[in-house]
């Protein structure tokens, strides 16, 4: 009766660590996903803008927020209403320029303003939507 017993425990006991091996590895690739996705999002997104629009500088780059010295802010996403209410034609630089997009025409404006040069793409987010803030590039 003893034997059997002892051998019922040391079964036991392999079970037991076999269950806390898998347990642990089921653990460790949970996290490991976790930290892979952790770091795609802080990985820099490519900007909606499929192409750099023509008469940007090569070196610009793309912000999702730009934060003026007075105060204004634009965001990606920013409706062209929006934006056109904040910034008159004085901040306006050079032509803008208009170029079929995948949804509709891309509009790009180049601004000064605040010591800031800058360039705004607006384009549709849906087929027939308001065009939108789709990149913002520094020059």
């Amino acid at each position: 009766m003893q034997g059997s017993r002892l051998r019922f425990g040391s079964a036991g006991e392999w079970v037991l660590a076999a269950v806390i091996i898998l347990g642990t590895c089921g653990i460790a690739s949970i996290v490991v996903r976790e930290m892979r996705t952790v770091s795609a999002a802080m990985a820099p997104r490519e900007s909606r803008v499929s192409a750099i629009p023509t008469g940007v500088p090569a070196r610009a780059v793309s912000v999702p927020v730009l934060l003026l010295p007075d105060g204004e802010t634009v965001r990606v996403g920013d409706r062209l209403s929006q934006v056109a209410s904040r910034f008159d034609r004085e901040a306006e630089v050079g032509a803008q320029m208009v170029e079929p997009g995948r949804l509709g025409d891309r509009l790009t404006r180049f601004y000064e303003r605040a010591g800031t040069r800058f360039v705004l793409v607006f384009e549709p987010f849906a087929r027939d939507g308001e065009p939108r803030v789709a990149a913002i590039l520094l020059q």
